[in-house]
């Protein structure tokens, strides 16, 4: 195993440095915001191209951190993920009322910049409130809620506790794409699926407190609240235009957030034991990455088989695995999420792999069909 760092380095603001190499997209979004053009065109490149060259320079990061570091020498780490909210809030804001008062001319440009705000809003402000999400601090989780439903995606929250983690990889989870699906079709499936699996995981909560669907406890009021706020927000600053150019940037990172979680289970199943019960999650059931850059943009997301065995545990201590326990992908998510879009080259690339992973994992299983298609019962208790 590799070395350990010494705890005294995760309390070294500049250890924690790399992981807020999301702040250089702030610029970016200003020069894009202001030059229009094909200079738009920026922040897309950034977040996709150029981690991706970085990637193939940086080369990977093996080593893994002491998972027993307190919470109080994360300082540095936690910072990034609590000031991305308002920097987000003032980008996203700031360029729709320079968008709809004069600042751009072309529509084409101002739904250029909008996808690449929300290309920023996807890549960073998702990731970033899927960490808050998972803490046990409020604040923190009230500001995930903040970041989704910036985007128009406040049930992420409920579909991602509730059923991603304890159905991934079974075919109750809308988001465990399945082998040989492509990405368009896989998009379609959760666009539709995830909301009413979502509600439907908060009512079967709400009832084993004796509770109904529509009491103030279901969060998909608080939900609603927020969406509206921040659709009325941007009609306010910008009318119907400013509500049009909000729903590119909210399509755009949900767009961007479904690529990542397609790359993510891609072809992976768990056992089917029988009478709708499988075999508990392991490290083999998510593909991972150890590319440095990528891993610093995404704040260790790529570490994807730790996440689901520590959901709350803090990403700057996130493990990796090696391939005898855990899948790697070729290259790091921004990378693969562009091969994604292409399904006949993303099956040459990744069929062979989830079929090697099947042989190393589950050699007697001759039939595959079930699993392919999601026929399989659903798990015992599932709603």
């Amino acid at each position: 195993m590799p070395d350990i760092p010494p705890a005294r380095a995760f309390k070294d603001w500049r250890s924690a440095l790399p992981f807020w190499c999301s702040l250089l997209l702030i610029p970016v979004a200003y020069i894009a915001a202001t030059k229009g053009g094909w200079w738009v065109a920026l922040l897309p490149l950034s977040g996709w191209t150029m981690v991706s060259i970085l990637d193939l320079a940086g080369g990977l990061e093996e080593e893994n951190p002491d998972p027993a570091t307190p919470e109080r020498d994360l300082f540095w780490y936690r910072l990034i993920t609590l000031i991305w909210l308002p920097l987000q809030f003032i980008v996203v804001f700031a360029c729709l009322y320079h968008a709809t008062h004069g600042g751009l001319s072309g529509t084409a440009e101002k739904i250029g910049l909008f996808f690449g705000l929300g290309v920023m809003s996807g890549a960073v402000g998702i990731v970033y409130a899927h960490e808050l999400l998972h803490q046990k601090n409020r604040l923190e989780r009230r500001m995930g809620d903040l970041l989704l439903a910036m985007v128009l995606y406040s049930h992420f929250r409920s579909e991602h506790l509730l059923v991603h983690h304890r159905y991934v990889a079974t075919p109750r989870d809308p988001v465990s794409a399945r082998y040989n699906e492509g990405f368009h079709r896989y998009f379609k499936r959760v666009l539709t699926r995830c909301p009413p699996s979502a509600f439907a995981a908060e009512r079967q909560l709400l009832a084993r407190r004796g509770l109904p669907f529509w009491h103030r406890r279901n969060p998909f009021w608080l939900y609603a609240a927020l969406q509206l706020g921040f659709l009325a927000l941007a009609f306010w600053i910008g009318g119907w235009e400013g509500l049009g150019l909000f729903l590119v940037q909210a399509l755009s990172a949900v767009w961007q957030l479904e690529l990542t979680n397609y790359i993510e289970h891609y072809g992976l199943t768990r056992r089917h034991l029988g009478e709708g019960r499988y075999e508990h999650v392991l490290p083999r059931h998510s593909w991972n990455a150890a590319h440095k850059v990528s891993n610093w943009f995404l704040i260790n997301l790529q570490r994807h088989s730790d996440h689901h065995y520590k959901p709350d545990r803090r990403f700057p201590l996130l493990q990796t695995y090696s391939a005898d326990e855990a899948p790697q992908l070729p290259h790091g998510y921004p990378a693969m999420a562009a091969l994604a879009m292409i399904p006949p080259l993303w099956r040459r690339v990744m069929n062979p792999k989830v079929r090697a992973w099947r042989r190393q994992f589950y050699p007697d299983i001759t039939d595959w069909t079930p699993y392919n298609k999601g026929t399989l019962p659903p798990p015992k208790g599932s709603s």
